[in-house]
C-alpha cells in the first residue's frame, strides 16, 4: 500500500503524518509507504518545520530527514490512497484528478473533521499530532 499525506505547505501536518503513518504501518509489520506533500510551493526542498520535528521526537518519531515536496498529478497514479488534512486540502487536490478513479483515492484523514493547521500556534503542534495519531490508527484498522 502507498500512502501520500498532504497539507498545505507539507512543513507541519503531512509531514508528521508521513511520520506517523510509517511508525505505525512498520510497528504492525505493514509493507506500506508513506510519503508527503503540499499544495502549495513556499517551501519545497526544506525540511519540516521544527516544531513538528520536536513533536514527533517527542513521541519517538524521526522525521527531521523529510523534504518537503509539491503535489503531482502523477502521484494519483503512484499513491492507492491520498489523505489530506483540511477541506481546502480536499478542494485542491480534487481540482488535479482527472477522472473518477483518481477522486476515489482522495479522503480526508480524520473523516469529515479538519486537522487543524498549528503553524500559528506553538502550542498546536502536540495536539496536532494527537489527532493525526488517531487518524493513521483508524486507517491502519480499515486498510490492514
Amino acid at each position: 500500500m502507498k500512502i501520500l499525506m498532504v497539507c498545505l505547505g507539507n512543513i507541519c501536518r503531512s509531514p508528521l503524518a508521513e511520520g506517523i503513518m510509517q511508525h505505525l504501518a512498520d510497528k504492525a509489520g505493514l509493507d506500506w509507504q508513506i510519503d508527503s506533500a503540499g499544495t502549495g510551493d513556499w517551501h519545497v526542498g526544506q525540511g519540516p518545520d521544527r516544531r513538528s520535528v520536536k513533536a514527533a521526537a517527542n513521541e519517538g518519531i524521526d522525521i527531521s530527514k523529510q523534504v518537503c515536496r509539491l503535489f503531482r498529478t502523477q502521484d494519483f497514479d503512484e499513491f492507492d490512497l491520498i489523505l489530506v488534512m483540511d477541506k481546502s486540502n480536499l478542494s485542491n487536490v480534487l481540482a488535479m484528478a482527472g477522472n473518477d478513479e483518481h477522486r476515489k483515492k482522495v479522503k480526508m484523514l480524520l473523516g469529515d473533521k479538519i486537522v487543524p493547521d498549528p503553524y500559528y500556534d506553538d502550542a498546536q503542534f502536540a495536539p496536532v499530532f494527537k489527532l493525526i495519531e488517531a487518524g493513521c490508527k483508524e486507517i491502519i484498522k480499515e486498510y490492514s
